[in-house]
């Protein structure tokens, strides 16, 4: 099983195999890298160009059809909404510092920048970088996962090249991967503790949702 720097167990054999698309893939099919970065690998955007921009990975009758692993600018991060093992949705609570149910799992890294992202390990979190104490709140029986973090000084990153490639995982999911030699692709149902979180967090929205009149306020009759 693929490993994290750390020695961790990614929950899969091959990340390639639990990609959706390239984040560069348009719907149409064609390479956005192409367009917005053609100065960061000109040789790969010029390919491109010269075959109507038609992404190899996704196009049957491109030049040349490319497996995933053979681009040299692949990304597949996730959305982060649903646990990609036990499919709980996650629920984010506005203008609050929960902890996320959802947290982003890394497959595979793409270099030092995304070893550092990995690091947050939340996909919340990311957008959210300026949080003053750096610290990750802890509430809703917390699922405890260990990050996944940069490489010991010596070792090589884990995946074949320098792509990066996440899924979505709960945090109880996150840590059975890492800790348990769980795999992504498991056929299992949530955590008890995950959908009391959740259902904590959507009784809360209800409360929050909630109206009462002036006179329920005050209690008048």
């Amino acid at each position: 099983m693929e490993e994290t720097p750390t020695g961790t167990p990614v929950g899969v054999d091959d990340p390639y195999d639990h990609v959706d698309r390239c984040n560069h893939c348009t719907d149409e099919g064609t390479c956005r890298f192409a367009f917005d970065r053609f100065t960061a690998d000109p040789t790969f955007a010029e390919e491109r160009r010269d075959d109507e921009y038609r992404c190899p990975v996704v196009n049957p009758d491109a030049d040349r059809e490319w497996d995933a692993s053979e681009c040299p600018n692949f990304t597949s991060t996730t959305d982060g909404k649903e646990c990609r093992r036990c499919g709980i949705e996650e629920r984010r609570m506005a203008h609050s510092s929960d902890r996320p149910l959802i947290e982003e799992h890394h497959l595979s890294y793409a270099g030092n920048e995304a070893r550092s992202a990995s690091e947050q390990s939340s996909i919340a979190e990311r957008s959210s970088a300026d949080h003053s104490s750096g610290q990750r709140p802890r509430e809703d029986g917390d699922g405890g996962e260990p990050r996944d973090g940069k490489a010991p000084d010596g070792e090589d990153d884990p995946t074949d090249g320098d792509h990066e490639i996440t899924v979505a995982l709960c945090r109880w999911c996150h840590t059975k991967v890492h800790k348990s030699w769980a795999r992504i692709d498991d056929d299992v149902s949530p955590d008890p503790e995950a959908i009391a979180a959740r259902e904590q967090r959507r009784g809360r929205e209800f409360d929050e949702a909630s109206f009462d009149t002036a006179a329920e306020r005050f209690g008048e009759d």
